[in-house]
């Protein structure tokens, strides 16, 4: 399975510029910013004003990978919680 790297132009804040992402983390942005109501460039301009470090590209990615990790972690937390109130019970 091979996930090319493109560079696309995206507008933040008024100005051009690119990003190089994985199609993956390209279509994974598009659902969150989907989900949220958010036009792309206004999901990049949020990631891009919270980021302390490295560059635009990296940051998207792992805004990604934070968002789909914790839609993972929910579940498990809150069956776990079901389990415990049961034991109360």
């Amino acid at each position: 399975m091979e996930s090319l790297v493109l560079k696309r132009s995206i507008v933040v804040g008024g100005h051009k510029t690119s990003v190089s992402l994985e199609d993956a983390f390209w279509r994974g942005l598009k659902e969150i910013a989907s989900a949220r109501h958010l036009t792309l460039s206004a999901m990049v301009a949020e990631i891009d004003s919270g980021r302390t470090s490295g560059n635009l590209s990296s940051a998207i990615r792992l805004f990604v990978l934070d968002h789909y990790r914790a839609m993972i972690s929910a579940p498990a937390a809150s069956q776990s919680a079901h389990a415990e109130a049961q034991q109360i019970r």
